[in-house]
């Protein structure tokens, strides 16, 4: 199976229909259950949802640092799922990943200059000592990093400075593509906007690609370039960033985005709150998977899932009142009937 195009007009990412369940003494847990998406070269998709959607596991699948269940996922051309061990110790030269937790994804035996250097020594790409340090040292200034910190431990050392490490590390083999798993969650406010200004740089510099994943609204609306909206496992909705923002189809996304504060005293905005059980991702029924909480939800939506469909121009939602929603027949806020 090959990709549909071809060239510089290629997504540099597209995955297709992936899934990943996991086993568990209940049944089959569908943490990511028939997701599509690309991403263009040297953009940015956001990944939002509510924590346990998935949205981490797609990340981690998409790097097979999770075996996908099914599906395919194409790397400028290349199939990722069929590749062999070799291929792949090729193509995660390529394809990196920055973690969430800033400390527990560096390996605290280990120097700074010992954590960023490892990928260079595992794919031999110096030439000597000097070399080496010559590199890393170079990394260590392009993410900022004091040339002190060359021998600290990360036990030493802040969370924004601990996912610095992260940062360069991902960056050592010149990747193309970049998964952020919430790489600013476990950070101070302040820091976080350090950590979004470095990424920006970098993929400004470099000419990164980056898949996104954060719960955080705020965050994803000032670094993406579109955004995708995953609720249990599933794709709900997908647009450009600024019209995302400015309108929603799919009732979840409007509840989820009418959650963000605003920040300024005495200001005030209509939240929608949203009522009912949220489904069991094992062994899920057929249906839609928000109808149990969606208050426009009627007995057609319980029985068979809703296509994700592009109603416009690189805007895509699944749902069975679409239609309706976008001729203005209906609101979120309706009563359930």
């Amino acid at each position: 199976m090959t990709a549909t195009s071809n060239g510089n007009d290629r997504p540099l990412l597209e995955v297709r229909d992936l899934r990943k369940y996991f086993h568990t003494p209940q049944g089959a847990l569908h943490a990511v259950d028939g997701v599509s998406f690309h991403i263009r070269r040297g953009k940015t998709l956001g990944m939002v949802g509510e924590s346990g959607c998935g949205k981490s596991t797609a990340g981690r699948a998409i790097l097979r640092l999770h075996e996908p269940t099914s599906g395919t996922v194409f790397f400028d051309g290349v199939d990722v799922t069929a590749a062999s061990r070799t291929r792949m110790h090729g193509l995660r030269s390529e394809m990196q990943m920055i973690f969430q937790d800033p400390y527990a994804s560096l390996n605290p035996r280990k120097t700074v200059a010992g954590i960023i250097g490892e990928p260079l020594l595992i794919y031999g790409r110096v030439k000597d000592t000097d070399d080496y340090e010559a590199q890393v040292r170079e990394l260590m200034k392009t993410v900022g990093l004091a040339d002190r910190l060359y021998d600290a431990y990360p036990h030493e050392l802040d969370g924004g400075r601990r996912q610095r490490i992260g940062v360069a590390r991902a960056l050592a083999l010149n990747p193309r593509f970049i998964v952020c798993d919430e790489p600013v969650s476990a950070l101070d406010v302040s820091i976080q906007a350090q950590i979004l200004n470095l990424l920006g740089d970098l993929q400004d510099r470099f000419g990164l690609t980056y898949l996104f994943i954060t719960h955080d609204l705020s965050v994803v609306k000032h670094i993406s370039d579109d955004i995708c909206v995953m609720y249990l496992g599933q794709l709900v909705e997908k647009a450009p960033a600024k019209t995302l923002f400015q309108e929603q189809v799919h009732p979840y996304t409007k509840a989820l985005l009418s959650a963000i504060p605003i920040p300024r005293v005495g200001a005030r905005k209509k939240r929608i709150v949203l009522q009912g059980e949220i489904s069991s991702p094992v062994n899920p029924r057929p249906g839609c998977r928000f109808a149990p909480r969606c208050p426009l939800a009627r007995d057609f939506c319980r029985i068979t899932d809703p296509p994700l469909t592009e109603y416009a121009p690189g805007r895509l939602a699944a749902c069975h009142r679409m239609d309706e929603i976008l001729q203005g027949k209906i609101h979120i806020q309706e009563a359930r009937g």
